[in-house]
């Protein structure tokens, strides 16, 4: 037997007072807000009875400890996989606008030749690679019941795109995968398809500051 569903949830809100853009950057944690973001989504999952039998985190700050209530919820170790961090860009550490200061600074003209790979940073092509891999192995990984994969934005995003056959290269802005956002995908065959997609802090949105990555 293999997991009924996979679920993508990411991290939520970080403690960011300095609003750089983290990326990979250590010591960026989840702010009181965000702690309460990642216990809305794992007690939303519980309320409906998911039969969780894995969880596995991006090694990064933010996501261990969104991965936590989840742990606690289903009585689970976290597990850690690399495949699920944030990609590495250029800009980490920096606290500028990614888009109209960038053209001011002579210096980063060079990272951003080529947006559609992007030069800047990790391959799309290539975070779409690794994330399928780290879901198929944590599919295989339980003997039924659901897998939750705790992760970051971009590398959801890239996992959405790349199933439903659109271009890896899109508007950040427009990105589908808010704080704590859930993500579920079935095995149809041999390919994953998405079969759902949840928002479930509610108002906590609202009060949330959304930035740090790219």
């Amino acid at each position: 037997m293999v997991a009924e569903r996979v679920h993508l949830v990411r991290h939520g809100e970080v403690h960011n007072p300095g609003r750089v853009l983290y990326g990979t950057l250590p010591g960026f944690g989840l702010s009181e807000l965000g702690h309460r973001m990642a216990e809305s989504a794992a007690t939303a999952l519980s309320a409906r009875g998911a039969p969780v039998r894995r969880v596995v985190s991006s090694p990064l700050q933010r996501a261990r400890e969104s991965a936590e209530p989840w742990s606690t919820a289903f009585d689970l170790p976290v597990d850690i996989d690399e495949r699920l961090i944030e990609p590495f860009n250029r800009f980490e550490g920096r606290t500028f606008n990614f888009g109209t200061q960038v053209l001011r600074n002579p210096g980063t003209w060079g990272w951003v030749l080529n947006p559609m790979k992007p030069s800047w940073g990790e391959a799309y092509e290539s975070i779409a690679t690794r994330m399928l891999a780290a879901m198929a192995e944590a599919h295989q990984s339980v003997d039924g019941g659901d897998v939750v994969l705790v992760s970051h934005q971009l590398p959801i995003w890239m996992v959405h795109r790349k199933l439903q056959g659109e271009a890896l290269y899109h508007d950040p802005r427009r990105r589908r995968c808010t704080l704590s956002s859930i993500t579920t995908f079935e095995l149809l065959g041999k390919r994953f398809i998405e079969t759902e997609y949840e928002d479930p802090t509610g108002g906590l949105l609202d009060d949330s500051v959304d930035l740090g990555a790219v």
